[in-house]
C-alpha cells in the first residue's frame, strides 16, 4: 500500500506544482509574458545571428503562445489532479490501481512534452533561447523534465502484491 500511496502523492504534487504555475502566470501575467515575448522576438540572442529570420515580432502571437502555455499547464494540473484521485480511489484494488493510471500518465507525459518540446526544443533551439542571458528557461525546464520523467517511470511500473 505504501508504494501505491507514494505514487498518488507524487502525482498530486505535480498537480499542485502545475496549479501554482498557472496561478502565478495568471496573477502575474506580465512577468512571464515578457520572457515569452523576448524568446519569440529573439531580441536577447547573440547580436547578428543568422537565425533572426525565425523571430516573431507580433504581440498578438506572443499572447497566443503564452495563453497556450498556460492552458497546457492547466490541463497538466487537471490531469494529474484527476489521476491522483483515481489512483487514490483504487489504492485497495491492485488490478484497478494498475488500470487507473491513465490520467496520471497523460498529465505527466503532457508536462514532459510542454517543458521538453515546448521550452527546450522549440524555445531553446528554434528560437535560440540558449543564447539569451535574459530569457533562458532551459535549466528550469530541464529540471522539470527530469522530475516528471522520474515520476512517470515510477508511476508506470506495475504494482503487485510484493510492494503492497
Amino acid at each position: 500500500m505504501y508504494t501505491r500511496l507514494s505514487k498518488v502523492v507524487l502525482v498530486w504534487a505535480v498537480a499542485f506544482f502545475a496549479l501554482l504555475v498557472v496561478f502565478n502566470n495568471v496573477t502575474d501575467y506580465e512577468s512571464n509574458y515578457t520572457i515569452v515575448a523576448h524568446v519569440l522576438k529573439m531580441d536577447t540572442t547573440f547580436p547578428g545571428n543568422t537565425g533572426m529570420w525565425r523571430a516573431i515580432e507580433a504581440p498578438w502571437a506572443h499572447h497566443l503562445v503564452y495563453g497556450l502555455i498556460i492552458l497546457i499547464e492547466a490541463i497538466i494540473a487537471a490531469l494529474c489532479c484527476f489521476g491522483g484521485f483515481y489512483l487514490f480511489k483504487a489504492r485497495h484494488n491492485l488490478a484497478l490501481f494498475n488500470r487507473s493510471k491513465r490520467f496520471a500518465i497523460s498529465g505527466l507525459t503532457l508536462g514532459i512534452l510542454l517543458w521538453f518540446t515546448g521550452i527546450i526544443a522549440i524555445g531553446g533551439e528554434w528560437f535560440l533561447m540558449w543564447q539569451s542571458q535574459v530569457a533562458n528557461g532551459q535549466q528550469a525546464a530541464f529540471r522539470l523534465v527530469m522530475i516528471l520523467a522520474a515520476i512517470l517511470i515510477y508511476v508506470v511500473l506495475p504494482d503487485d502484491d510484493r510492494n503492497a
